[in-house]
């Protein structure tokens, strides 16, 4: 039964209310109370839905909110999305703050790691130079030490060393000789003196003097001479030849090719060496020297550091392939071989 039937007598006045293609908005009296309208107790031919819509029906519109529809990033479904919390502004500078202090504390501990590697490092630099005795300050020190003991050796001995000048047939014969003692006695080699027909000796101040042979020792190459004893004249210490070592610093002082009053430094390179002097002469138990040695220096004074006189310069080796003196090989007679000619000359 279909509601507006103008055949139908027992159909309700029509409401005035009513839109057109709407069912009435009158109460339905079999409808119960607190229910919702329904089409339970509809009259055949009610229509229900939409599928039975008279022309221009329209579904009934409700006051009620569209249905949310969940999106992503919602904390439920049907509600709105969230965005992330903002982080509060002093977060943000306490995090500064903190990343600041890191960075310090790392500099700090950095610094303190190096400091303290310097300083270990500088320590054991230092432990070493104090047990190795190598500083520069050292080294210093000792190479005055060593110049000093070498000027002071050299003034010592430098005045008793005497230039020797012999007459000999085939001109004249030059060489070197000490004073020995007080008397005036004066050690040199006997092939400066051999074969002189006269002698003189020109001392350290530049005076010449007469002199005389007091003696020989051919097979040592040794001979004795003797000047008047003057006022201030320089004595010369023999010292103990046994007591040199290889490599111990010598100097030599004598008049090398005329030049008097010459001093050359060197070592001890070996000793007791044997050399041929002469056909006839062979001589044994010699210093061999680094010290330059050149004639005029035969006779002279082989000293060391203290001052003492411990040999006698006498040769100097060959070089046999061009025959002539060899570079630094020198020989000289030990002070003990001259202390032994001494007491026997002089007895």
């Amino acid at each position: 039964m279909l509601y507006n039937d103008p055949n139908n007598p027992l159909q309700p006045p029509p409401d005035p209310h009513a839109q057109p293609g709407y069912p009435s908005q009158q109460a339905d009296p079999n409808a119960q109370s607190g229910y919702s309208y329904a089409p339970q107790n509809g009259q055949p031919g009610y229509p229900y839905g939409t599928q039975n819509a008279q022309p221009g029906y329209q579904p009934p519109t409700t006051n009620l909110p569209p249905m949310p529809v969940w999106q992503p990033g919602s904390l439920h479904p049907g509600l709105p999305p969230t965005s992330s919390p903002q982080k509060p502004a002093r977060s943000r500078t306490r995090s500064v703050a903190i990343f600041a202090l890191t960075c310090l504390l790392a500099v700090v501990f950095g610094v303190g790691l190096f400091s303290g590697w310097t300083y270990a490092t500088s320590s054991a630099n230092l432990h070493s130079s104090v047990v190795g005795s190598t500083s520069p300050s050292t080294t210093v020190s000792t190479a005055l030490d060593s110049q000093s003991a070498r000027e002071a050796a050299i003034a010592k001995v430098m005045p008793a060393v005497v230039e020797v000048i012999g007459q000999v047939s085939q001109g004249t014969a030059l060489g070197s000789g000490v004073i020995v003692d007080k008397n005036g006695n004066i050690v040199t080699n006997n092939h400066v003196v051999n074969g002189a027909s006269s002698l003189q000796v020109v001392l350290s101040n530049g005076h010449n003097v007469a002199a005389q042979l007091v003696g020989t020792d051919p097979a040592n190459d040794l001979a004795v001479l003797r000047i008047q004893p003057y006022a201030g004249m320089a004595v010369a210490t023999l010292g103990d030849s046994s007591k040199l070592t290889i490599g111990q610093e010598v100097l030599a002082i004598g008049n090398p090719l005329g030049y008097s009053g010459t001093a050359t430094s060197g070592v001890v390179s070996a000793l007791n060496r044997n050399a041929q002097e002469s056909r006839s002469v062979n001589l044994n138990g010699l210093i061999q020297i680094s010290t330059p040695i050149n004639p005029g220096n035969s006779g002279g004074a082989l000293i060391n550091l203290q001052g003492e006189v411990v040999g006698v310069p006498t040769l100097s080796a060959v070089d046999s392939e061009t025959n002539t003196p060899a570079n630094g090989i020198g020989f000289a007679i030990p002070s003990s071989q001259v202390k032994a000619a001494l007491t026997q000359i002089l007895k």
